[in-house]
């Protein structure tokens, strides 16, 4: 019997489709054991949190134009689609090859976006259901590449996928790109102590002293989740996130509701670390918790204290990852710091498509000789890693 035929919708909103639909392909092991998402970032909650507080959609330069491929009245595959009027809140830079286009005469924007809104988190962005991969995926590339030449878009970006995919897209002629990450490796340590004498002696002596310091900031550290979450914890993580939020880009990329939504549909998804002094809170870290891994997204505080970031957003966050038995720690993008607290340089993945073919071939020249000084970087700076040789 021939296999049906498959069609790729978009859709301008993801509350299009049905909750249980999209994360049939997002996150397919959580119906097969009832446990959590590998990556919380592709849920349907998440990304509906992200449309209904407005943090995307009208205005923000991040218009909804989610994939869906249907097989009969089957969703097999959907992937987070977005329309982009800038490059911001991406994380993957290209500003400079929108530079290069405008200055050849060239309209780089609006250009199509397949990734989560905000979030440096590499994961699956072609979510297709378990036995239709294949088919879930090349119906996804086609249809977005199709989208985006139909619509006279400049170019196609697929951020933050992971290495399988990387290969999939550039076999079916995208160009690949590579970037680098900082992340904190769980190599089978039963508590920090543990951690901590895998490091070379000086490094290990520094981070107990780190960590003294920061403690003794003359307030207390608590750690919430769930049902412990309160609104005067989003209340005071609000004032955080804005303060960072406008130092960083000028004005911050959530809204307040935003908070108020995953309260409601991701409290359980969600770690805060915040420090109290004399009654306030005055700092505090926003992680999402994932399957095997703690993902740590914003900080923020209203005191500064010495090296209370480096705790609240490393130290707390590998102890509790090693007490959670998680694999690692993401700790966002950037950040070359987090090589001294463990955390180690790891390749992180991109695929595009250029509609010029001039320029396309411009970016896929200084793909070649990117990836190849990112490789180097990361062999570089993994050789300062502060681990005991041998």
């Amino acid at each position: 019997m021939k296999p049906a035929e498959t069609d790729t919708r978009v859709c301008r909103s993801i509350g299009e489709i049905a909750p249980d639909a999209w994360d049939a392909c997002a996150c397919p092991e959580v119906r097969q054991d009832g446990g959590r998402p590998v990556d919380p970032f592709s849920t349907h909650r998440f990304l509906l949190a992200l449309e209904e507080s407005g943090s995307v959609g009208p205005g923000t330069g991040w218009q909804p134009l989610h994939l869906a491929v249907w097989r009969g009245d089957e969703l097999i595959a959907v992937s987070p689609t977005y329309a982009k009027e800038h490059s911001h809140g991406e994380y993957i830079f290209d500003f400079a090859w929108a530079d290069a286009y405008a200055r050849a005469g060239g309209a780089y924007y609006p250009k199509l976006q397949i990734a989560v809104p905000f979030t440096p988190v590499a994961g699956r962005r072609l979510l297709a259901r378990p036995g239709d991969e294949t088919t879930g995926r090349a119906a996804l590339l086609a249809g977005a590449v199709g989208l985006a030449a139909e619509n006279g878009l400049s170019s196609l970006h697929i951020t933050f996928c992971t290495r399988d995919e990387a290969e999939t897209g550039a076999e079916a002629g995208l160009l690949h790109r590579t970037g680098l990450q900082y992340h904190w490796h769980n190599e089978g340590y039963d508590r920090f102590e543990d951690f901590l004498s895998a490091l070379s002696s000086r490094k290990r002596k520094a981070i107990r002293k780190e960590r003294a310091r920061a403690q003794n900031f003359g307030g207390t550290i608590h750690m919430f989740s769930g049902d412990e979450i309160s609104s005067g914890h989003w209340d005071a993580f609000w004032r955080f996130y804005q303060d960072t939020g406008t130092r960083k880009w000028g004005r911050p990329y959530l809204s307040r509701v935003f908070f108020d939504l995953i309260h409601e549909t991701m409290r359980e998804d969600v770690l805060l670390i915040m420090a109290r002094r004399d009654g306030n809170w005055v700092a505090g870290a926003l992680n999402f918790i994932g399957r095997e891994a703690l993902f740590g997204r914003y900080w923020g505080c209203t005191e500064d204290h010495p090296f209370l970031h480096f705790e609240l957003c490393y130290h707390q966050a590998v102890e509790y990852a090693i007490s959670a038995g998680f694999s690692r720690v993401e700790a966002g993008a950037q950040g070359a710091h987090k090589i001294a607290r463990g955390y180690r340089p790891v390749p992180v993945h991109s695929l595009h498509w250029i509609n010029d073919p001039g320029f396309r071939e411009a970016v896929a020249d200084f793909l070649v000789a990117e990836r190849e000084a990112v490789a180097a970087e990361i062999m570089a700076l993994d050789r300062h890693a502060p681990y005991r040789k041998g």
